[in-house]
């Protein structure tokens, strides 16, 4: 359980005033200057120490992921991209900072980039986030102007500009190098890796990409401490994050908690519990709508971390919990989702262009029942042939909820069938 006093984001909830001046009594831009004069290895040193793993569902070293940048800048300018096009079905905690606490992801966004050579960044928004945008931009102007970012970021004699740009609303732009891509005035596609962003990202330079939470964190750690951050949680599971909690429970809400937390206590404590207590429970889905879901008994002892959820084989993905009871149509459910990443795919590579419909329609077909038993296994089969063979990982995304379907709720599916056959009525009402 975190501590109060070791909660980021104390203003989440937009209680408080947004400003700069609000913002400064809470903490944010407090001795900023100094935490550039640490120098920039020592920067991204202290940012590996804390063992902070990316927010955005990767869960890669944000340290190790800077480090990666050229040491010395040449004709080619450094770039930082901020992705907060946030399209992940049950996520909603990255609008949440830039609607209530702007000014952590801008500081942020300065160390980043002078701890990479940058000199701008841009933070993709996504295009339906209007008054996240406003706000956003409104924090912007106020740093501007306070002279905390500019030609002399907080008197450090560091020229750097955060820039705003508004995506159109399709998925795939959430995808690194597809968001590039939008940035640079092209329909966003995944490029093919290598090379990759930090060696040739945008504008052909070298580019980090790191997620909205991520960067938004990293002025706590260098003020309080990598040892402080990787004191909270579990050994590489570091540091406070924040869980969305959505679906059949009496409060969804978006809270900061430890990682490592058991997802029963994240749901209890924060979300007032499962609608008709935790027997109620159908399923859950632990990271947002790409990753498989898991049956009531492993939902009741897991703990809400990237290994532990790995282990169970699903992920911790961008920590949005989706809490089903037992009156969803789970199988309906999934069938949805399936529409959704068809829909969304970009149509590059064959295996999702192609794989994604298929598996939709199919999903279509044993929602009502209308399939054979054996087409599970055949089902099951296509997934396979998609997870893995695509440029970007949203083959992958269409293909586990699936899978967790057919791994958790076989009978289900069987049960679904054996009913249509024998001319029931079928699907959940």
């Amino acid at each position: 359980m975190l501590k109060d006093q070791d909660r980021i984001f104390t203003n989440i909830y937009g209680l408080e005033d947004t400003g700069l001046k609000a913002a400064k009594k809470r903490g944010d831009w407090s001795r900023t200057k100094t935490l550039m004069n640490k120098g920039r290895e020592k920067i991204i040193a202290e940012v590996k120490e804390s063992e902070l793993r990316g927010r955005g569902g990767a869960g890669f070293s944000a340290g190790m992921k800077w480090s990666f940048m050229p040491k010395e800048v040449t004709d080619r300018p450094h770039y930082l991209v901020v992705n907060a096009d946030e399209g992940e079905p049950g996520t909603c905690k990255d609008r949440e900072i830039l609607r209530n606490e702007p000014h952590k992801l801008i500081e942020g966004a300065l160390l980043a980039s002078f701890a990479m050579n940058a000199n701008a960044a841009y933070c993709y928004v996504r295009g339906e986030f209007f008054r996240e945008t406003e706000a956003l931009q409104r924090a912007v102007d106020e740093a501007y102007e306070a002279g905390l970012i500019g030609e002399d970021a907080c008197g450090s004699g560091y020229k750097f500009d955060f820039y705003i740009h508004r995506g159109m609303g399709a998925y795939i732009c959430g995808e690194e190098s597809a968001l590039i891509e939008s940035l640079e005035g092209k329909k966003g596609q995944p490029r093919m890796k290598p090379p990759f962003p930090a060696n040739c990202g945008l504008y052909g330079c070298p580019t980090t990409v790191n997620n909205v939470e991520s960067i938004a964190v990293t002025p706590a750690i260098l003020r309080r401490g990598a040892s402080w951050f990787a004191g909270i949680g579990k050994p590489n599971n570091t540091g406070p994050k924040l869980f969305n909690i959505s679906g059949h429970v009496n409060n969804p809400c978006t809270v900061e908690e430890e990682l490592g937390i058991p997802l029963k206590e994240l749901i209890d404590k924060h979300a007032g519990g499962v609608i008709g207590g935790w027997e109620n429970l159908g399923a859950i889905i632990p990271g947002g709508s790409s990753v498989p879901m898991l049956p009531p008994e492993i939902c009741e002892t897991v703990t809400m971390d990237f290994d532990a959820l790995s282990a169970v084989k699903s992920g911790l993905g961008t920590g949005a919990v989706i809490v089903m009871d037992k009156n969803t149509d789970l199988i309906r459910a999934i069938c949805r989702l399936s529409r959704f990443y068809k829909h969304e795919s970009c149509g590059q590579c064959t295996p999702c262009r192609e794989g994604t419909g298929w598996m939709w329609r199919m999903m279509e077909r044993m929602a009502s029942g209308d399939a054979k038993v054996e087409e599970i296994d055949l089902l099951e089969d296509v997934t396979r042939q998609v997870e893995g063979h695509t440029i970007c990982a949203l083959g992958d995304a269409a293909a586990w909820p699936i899978q967790g379907l057919i791994r958790h709720f076989r009978p289900l599916l069987e049960q679904r069938i054996a009913d249509r056959q024998a001319g029931k009525s079928t699907e959940a009402a």
